[in-house]
């Protein structure tokens, strides 16, 4: 009967083994996107062996860090709530969304750089589909409105505003620019159409109400 109490503490121990890796992989890879899995050992402070346990290869532990930024992406968007609801004025509800969105964006950052050469872009783009559409519909009602231009289709003004907040995380990852989102929402709905003060007026509204961050 010691047996099945025995396994229990060994099962803790190989979920936070493979936590602290993860937590790790994201870390260093976001620093140096060619960080060896030897060396995301040591700097998980577990030896070969064990990382090679939870994930067999590169492929497998990028696979992982890509199915929980597509699980923390779906998680966030379901607690966005009313904040970026269809009740919302549109300029509102995409600084809400944004804002929202960017800590998911610079905790996963290093998937951006890893996308071209390693993840996939396919992938990537599998993950984002759920933000990428959720920006669009705010983009056309905000289009039907008037809030925003309709110079551009909803659907391209949005691929262009992704691409923006791509490279915005991108100078994030390289060390020329800080920001907890702010300045990358109101650079966003200027990009949408919106007049610079009242596109800052509007993101110092938004900030307030938006939901405490989940420690991790």
């Amino acid at each position: 009967m010691s047996k099945p109490v025995a396994r229990e503490p060994q099962r803790r121990n190989a979920r936070s083994n493979r936590a602290r890796i993860l937590a790790t992989a994201r870390r260093e890879l976001g620093r140096n996107p060619d960080t060896t899995l030897e060396e995301l050992a040591r700097a998980a402070g577990v030896v070969r062996r064990t990382l090679f346990g939870h994930f067999p290869g590169r492929a497998a532990l990028l696979e992982a860090l890509a199915e929980e930024a597509s699980e923390v992406l779906r998680s966030t968007m379901e607690s966005a709530g009313e904040g970026a609801g269809p009740q919302v004025p549109a300029e509102r509800a995409l600084a809400y969304f944004l804002l929202l969105m960017w800590p998911v964006g610079d905790r996963y950052r290093m998937l951006l750089a890893l996308a071209r050469h390693d993840l996939g872009a396919e992938r990537v783009a599998e993950i984002l589909t759920p933000a990428r559409a959720e920006v669009t519909a705010i983009l056309e009602r905000g289009q039907r409105d008037g809030t925003f231009p309709a110079h551009l289709p909803p659907a391209v003004l949005s691929a262009g505003l992704e691409a923006m907040t791509v490279a915005l995380l991108e100078q994030v990852n390289t060390g020329a620019l800080e920001d907890d989102g702010t300045r990358a929402a109101v650079a966003t709905l200027i990009a949408a159409g919106v007049p610079h003060d009242h596109a800052r007026t509007v993101v110092d509204a938004v900030s307030p109400t938006l939901p405490t961050p989940p420690t991790t």
